[in-house]
């Protein structure tokens, strides 16, 4: 009787959680009836695909099936290394991937600045609607007006070059310029929407610190960089974490688009490549395993990044 009466309160304690729960999902229900969908997204489209990853450990066959087909251990991975498509595909992911960080991460972060620091109200947020404009263009109509633009006979920017006495540039076909268009395209596109939660954070800036900063002869630029800058700089690194974590996942759409023979050296990154051998090659475990391997290296990439953020700037995804 003693040990049953000790034993009661630890059982009502482990169970305590579950309680709650179940209390907290007859309360809440329609928030939890919310909660489905996107929970059955990710459990359908991102958890239950995992299932299909053994096929770059096997020799898939179709009529095989995945249980069936025979396990080949690493030898995928070996030809992946040993391909001569492997240090270009690597080389051209890292170095556009590295390149839109560089030069895309900081944009939004300015131009939230910029527009937190206009006087106008009405025309903060014209300039916020054009802004956010691009970034509702499809993949194709972008490239569509990128191969418009600077197209070699009747495209503006050689038509602007052209007043000047200069020859016109077939941009699209030299491969010293891809990774430029690539990425300038895709700060314009992108920068305005990427802005929106940077703006979000800057609205919570107390009126009061900034109003004691005037007061104190502080000027705007001074403004931003000791209490704008600062405040925004938690939203900044975790952002950074998260783009660091996606260094070997270069969109594939839009380099497709804009991949033609002559640039291929320059453009093909992993993604390309994997739908080369993948859907035109028909190598299904061969193109897993490629893909595998770019998921290894982003994920530990985002590790690494995330302990060192953790450690210079106490701010971490966890």
């Amino acid at each position: 009787m003693k040990n049953s009466t000790y034993l009661v309160p630890l059982l009502e304690k482990k169970s305590s959680p579950f309680r709650n729960l179940r209390r907290s999902m007859k309360v809440n229900w329609p928030l939890y009836l919310l909660l489905l969908p996107p929970l059955l997204y990710f459990l359908v489209f991102c958890y239950w695909p995992m299932y299909g990853v053994q096929i770059a450990f096997k020799d898939f066959w179709a009529s095989k099936g995945i249980v069936g087909s025979e396990w080949v251990g690493f030898i995928h991975f070996e030809n992946f290394f040993n391909s001569i498509f492997f240090e270009r595909t690597v080389v051209n992911t890292i170095l556009i991937s590295v390149y839109s960080i560089v030069l895309g991460f900081p944009a939004p972060i300015i131009f939230a600045l910029l527009i937190n620091e206009l006087i106008s109200k009405r025309f903060q947020k014209i300039i916020q609607n054009v802004s956010y404009a691009p970034y509702f263009i499809s993949q194709v109509v972008m490239v569509g007006i990128i191969f418009i633009f600077l197209a070699p006979d009747k495209g503006l920017v050689n038509n602007f070059i052209g007043l000047f006495g200069f020859e016109p540039i077939a941009f699209m076909n030299n491969p010293g310029m891809f990774k430029s268009i690539y990425v300038l395209s895709g700060i314009w596109q992108s920068t305005g929407w990427s802005a929106i939660i940077f703006i979000a954070v800057l609205a919570g800036i107390d009126h009061e610190q900034i109003e004691a900063a005037v007061i104190d002869g502080a000027n705007k630029w001074q403004r931003i960089w000791h209490i704008s800058l600062p405040y925004l700089m938690p939203t900044a690194v975790i952002l950074f974490i998260l783009s660091a974590g996606n260094v070997m996942s270069v969109g594939f759409e839009k380099i497709f688009l804009m991949q033609n023979s002559v640039n291929m050296a320059t453009s093909d990154v992993i993604s390309t490549y994997v739908y080369r051998l993948g859907l035109q090659n028909m190598e299904y475990s061969f193109s897993t395993a490629v893909g595998l391997f770019n998921s290894v290296i982003n994920f530990v990439i985002l590790i690494v990044v995330n302990a060192i953020a953790k450690r210079t700037s106490e701010v971490s995804l966890w």
